[in-house]
This record gives C-alpha cells, structure tokens and sequence, in this order.
C-alpha cells in the first residue's frame, strides 16, 4: 500500500494528473488493479439491457451495432473517452508534442491484412510520454487454409513494458463517427485478454444478454494466458456458455489491454475497420523513443467472440525507456 502511494504521489509531482472513472478523459489504471478486477469499465461502465433504457444500450462489447446515439462523445457514454484533438498526430491532452511516429503492417498467413499506427508525445520536461496506437482492418483472408474469407477480429489489443510505471492514465478517442469505428469497452492492467459473449447472435435481445458465466468485469485469481474462453466458434443461434474459471486475468503491472471490437465485416454483422486511437500516459526521459521499439510489444488478440478461435499476432512498438517484454 505504501508502495503505491509512494507511486501515485511521485507522478503526480512531475504533472501526471491521476484520474478517476466515470468521467470524460483519460482514467487512472493502477499497476495493482482494482479490488476485484485488473480491468475497468469505459464504454461498458453503465450498460443496461433494453427495453430498460433503449437509447443506453452499448452495444455489449461489439455484439451488435451501436447506433448514433449512443456512440461516445464528450457528453455521453464518454467514460476513458477523451475528445478528439484536430489530427491523429496531435496529443489528446495538452501540453505534449510529437516525439515518435511508425507504421507497421499487421500480416497474417502471408497477406496484409491490416495497418497499425504507433505514436509517442512527450512533454517539455521530458519527463512524461503518451503512447498512442490505431488499428485499420482491410478486405483480406488472414487464413487461407478455411474456405472463404476469414476476417480477423482484434477483441483486445495489448501493449507491453509498463513494468516500472506504476499508475498509468489511459483513455480512448474516436475520430471518425460513421459508425465504422470501434469503442474500447474495458481496459485491464493484466496480459490476459478474456473472452466476451453475449448469449446468442441471433436477435437483438439476445445479443444484449451475456452468455452464461460471462462477466462484464473479470476476475483476477489464476489466469495468466493470453487469451481465456472458449476456444471454438459458435453460430448465432448456439447458447454462449463457459465456466467462471475463465472468466479471469491475474494483474500484471507490465502489460494494458483494450478491450474492443474491430474488424473489417463482422460475423455479428457490424463493421469497425478502424479501433479507436487508445492512449497510455505513462513516466518517460529525454533519450530518443527510437531506441524504444521493444520486438512484440504490442499483441492484437481474437479472442473468439462468434464464429472465430483464439488468434494473436504480435507487433513491435514503442514502449517506455528501459522497458522488457518477456
């Protein structure tokens, strides 16, 4: 406890605003977790199901559409949200100017089948950074051994090398709101990425419910894989079931991971090529973020959320100075 005080008050010292939920902008994700759960709720936190409160309904973490009015902005549903900056090449938060810049492509099973954007801001003093990265899906097979086209879904996208961070602020913006981009549902201080399914596929009602032991919020006692659930694909009319066992992800300080729901045509039927831009606020220096790519530091999961399996592909980025990704 003294330890992460001692944390907290340190940061907060050289300008890192500690942040609480349930509020627009970046949000506080302590390296220990939170009481119950590595994760915390974004656009998830308040989630009913209709008929309750229609015009409230979210989504449940991308298992059907999300309609115009219930997307994020900087008055509703705004949770982890933080209003968009003129350009993508712009800090979300004041003060900050760009201090790193790559693109990679994202490939599977030898094609292209994706771009990622990997951004680094920094602050006057050099003392504070801000880690930024988008995902954009395109029209391509990422498995040419099943018949058809097989899109990729990234349910969760990972970053690593926060090992040293202590408390980190994290948030989320959208800059395109046609419908084509993708929310970020919960973050989580943990490796694990955990599977969400809603209870069937097959009607709007269903697809608002959780499938049996499915949990907004996992545990955090034993899990350390990758990726928990199910590994194997469902149709919209099978039951969605698994055991609370899997519905878990032990803290892990090194690692944060996005939870969201991005793919170039859905089996659900939604399309969001695009994940929103995910930010991490994090302790840095003066030396140069080139020297920061870290080999793997950034894992885009599927997690197997309809008629998919466990999938991840791992990609270098940008992570704080002196960092290790096991």
């Amino acid at each position: 406890m003294k330890h992460s005080t001692l944390k907290l008050t340190m940061l907060a010292a050289l300008g890192f605003t500690v942040t609480q939920a349930n509020a627009l902008g970046l949000v506080a994700l302590p390296d220990t977790g939170f009481a119950s759960s590595a994760y915390t709720n974004c656009y998830n936190d308040g989630r009913v199901v209709p008929p309750s409160n229609a015009d409230d309904v979210k989504g449940n973490f991308g298992s059907y559409p999300i309609a115009s009015a219930n997307e994020p902005s900087t008055t509703k549903n705004n949770t982890c949200y933080v209003a968009p900056p003129s350009s993508e090449a712009r800090a979300p938060v004041s003060g900050y100017l760009p201090a790193g810049a790559r693109t990679s492509d994202i490939t599977s099973d030898g094609e292209v089948i994706g771009t990622l954007v990997d951004r680094v801001w920094r602050n006057a003093a050099k003392t504070m950074c801000i880690f930024g990265t988008r995902v954009t899906m395109v029209n391509e097979d990422h498995d040419s051994s099943k018949a058809g086209t097989q899109y990729f879904e990234i349910n969760d996208i990972a970053r690593g090398g926060y090992a040293d961070s202590g408390t980190v602020n994290v948030g989320y913006t959208i800059f395109s709101t046609a419908g084509n981009t993708s929310p970020v549902y919960r973050v989580g201080r943990t490796f694990t990425s955990v599977q969400h399914r809603s209870l069937k596929y097959d009607t709007i009602a269903n697809k608002a419910l959780n499938g049996t032991n499915y949990l907004d919020l996992p545990t955090k006692n034993s899990v350390t894989a990758a990726i928990t659930g199910e590994n194997s694909s469902i149709n919209a009319t099978n039951t969605a079931s698994t055991t609370l066992a899997t519905q878990d992800a032990v803290v892990n300080s090194n690692w944060v991971d996005f939870t969201a729901d991005t793919v170039f045509y859905d089996d659900d039927g939604s399309t969001n090529a695009l994940s929103g831009f995910t930010y991490i606020e994090a302790a840095c220096d003066s030396s140069s973020p080139s020297t920061w790519v870290k080999t793997d530091a950034i894992r885009l999961r599927q997690t197997a959320q309809e008629e998919t399996t466990f999938k991840e592909l791992s990609l270098d980025g940008y992570a704080p100075p002196g960092a290790t990704i096991p």
